[in-house]
């Protein structure tokens, strides 16, 4: 029997600037925003720029054109681990929910209020 594949309710959504709360980036994000890169629903995960680097070991293949070596990128990181920054009040933030007259839902900063939504 297969289980279904059941997705969280995330709030944050690629393109968004986080900040690091938890972990080993925390001191490097204290001051510094970055932004998400993908959002995974289904195992609650965010990949943030430059932040959560691995070193992944490559083997050369010279049909698709890919070099060896150690290569570095971003992991994922747990949505609990990242709180979202606000662009009006620049701090990080819970996101709250408000409908619009004519019926969007949109997501709104706690701390001040201002739509979230570019």
């Amino acid at each position: 029997m297969k289980l279904a594949k059941v997705r969280m309710k995330i709030n944050i959504r690629k393109g968004d600037m986080v900040r690091v709360m938890v972990g080993k980036d925390r001191d490097a994000f204290r001051t510094k925003e970055s932004r998400v890169l993908s959002v995974d629903q289904v195992k609650g995960k965010v990949t943030v720029e430059h932040a959560n680097m691995i070193k992944r070991h490559t083997r050369p293949n010279p049909s698709k054109n890919i070099k060896g070596g150690i290569v570095e990128r971003e992991a994922a990181i747990s949505v609990a681990n990242v709180m979202l920054v606000c662009p009006a009040c620049h701090k990080p933030t819970r996101v709250g929910h408000n409908r619009l007259p004519d019926g969007t839902k949109i997501r709104i900063c706690r701390r001040c209020e201002t739509s979230l939504e570019k």
